[in-house]
């Protein structure tokens, strides 16, 4: 998955097994059952160096079931990971990234290289806060912001690689 930044507040970054039990204990805890679709679905998600789309999801998932996956099953699995905070969706690359840190419920900002489609996903309490205090004083709620910033990252503004990142 992408690289983290945190500010402002702190939590536990999980991978392998320990991501894996941290999702299964954070969707137990929302009344949710972790079956074993939802746990193939997520060890996959969790594999991913970069969002995945959920076809490509679908593809994993049914190949590591040696049986075919529908994508529709797929998409219903990670809209109840987004809604219980277990993966997020990038919006703009219609994809998902596992949430490393599932039981901490914070706003993301995404910064997505348009060459080579690392995410980072950077944490900024202070920004994050002040949008929800202007939605909230134009009297919105359940406000949860998801900003997403496209540019080029380090390594590929380094490389001089120019170009978009290619599409699923």
């Amino acid at each position: 998955m992408g690289i983290q930044l945190h500010n402002e507040h702190g939590h536990r970054e999980h991978s392998g097994a320990s991501l894996i039990a941290a999702a299964r204990a954070a969707l137990i805890a929302s009344a949710e059952r972790w079956t074993d679709m939802r746990a193939d679905v997520f060890a996959v998600l969790a594999e991913q160096e970069r969002p995945a789309s959920a076809y490509d999801i679908a593809a994993s998932v049914s190949a590591r079931r040696g049986a075919r996956v529908a994508a529709n099953s797929v998409y219903r699995i990670l809209d109840l990971f987004v809604r219980t905070n277990l993966a997020r969706r990038v919006e703009s690359a219609n994809a998902y990234i596992a949430n490393t840190h599932p039981g901490c419920q914070h706003d993301c900002i995404f910064l997505i290289c348009d060459t080579c489609g690392q995410v980072v996903h950077l944490d900024d309490d202070r920004l994050t806060g002040a949008l929800v205090d202007a939605a909230r004083a134009a009297r919105f709620v359940d406000v949860r912001p998801l900003i997403e910033i496209r540019g080029r990252c380090a390594a590929c503004h380094a490389a001089g690689t120019p170009g978009t990142a290619p599409q699923k």
